[in-house]
């Protein structure tokens, strides 16, 4: 519902929002340039550890762990939430067609539409995707804490390496972290449903 919200107010230009979004953009900006070494270190966060390939690769491995375990429909179910994620944020780019953020001195470049924040909603897709195999493999309390603190440090972080290189507008960051729970949200309890009229 948020996500839908959204989406409308940016794709109409609602006017306090952009400027909220300016606002907050100018500001990372202005601090970005002023330290080389910050921006340095998100750099290599965003195009290495939470990069959407590396989030791709690693819900691999776990498909393939899964598939391997004999937990084939579960493996595929994931496999195809995640793949469902990549069009559902493909097409949205494509629709709605935002330009990025753009500076007479840029500290990092990106290209295509930015709205919604792609690093931001995979890392949100993958992430809940990982904590629910963890969950559903019954792992201890502490594990499941880990694995909550993890995904709380990789989805916000992911976003505000996009906002202080200054590639993405808060709100493209926000409609990734919020389509993207809501996708594996969907996920969840589509599955659960199916599952329990199997029975």
């Amino acid at each position: 519902m948020l996500s839908a919200v959204l989406l409308t107010l940016v794709a109409v230009s609602w006017s306090p929002l952009i400027s909220f979004d300016r606002w907050v953009a100018e500001a990372l900006h202005r601090s970005a340039v002023e330290h080389p070494g910050v921006v340095h270190v998100n750099r290599i966060l965003t195009d290495w550890v939470w990069d959407p390939w590396t989030m791709r690769v690693l819900i691999a491995v776990v498909v393939v762990w899964l598939w391997y375990r004999g937990e084939r429909l579960f493996a595929g179910w994931i496999a195809g939430t995640t793949l469902l994620g990549s069009a559902v944020q493909q097409t949205l780019k494509a629709s709605v067609g935002r330009e990025r953020p753009q500076w007479p001195d840029p500290v990092d470049s990106a290209h295509y539409a930015a709205f919604p924040s792609g690093h931001a909603m995979t890392a949100t897709v993958v992430c809940g995707l990982l904590l629910w195999v963890l969950v559903r493999r019954g792992a201890s309390a502490r594990a499941r804490l880990w694995g909550w603190a993890a995904v709380v440090v990789s989805v916000l972080g992911v976003g505000l390496t996009r906002l202080y290189l200054g590639v993405h507008w808060p709100t493209d960051v926000l409609a990734g972290w919020l389509m993207g729970a809501a996708l594996v949200t969907f996920s969840i309890t589509v599955h659960r449903r199916t599952a329990g009229s199997r029975r």
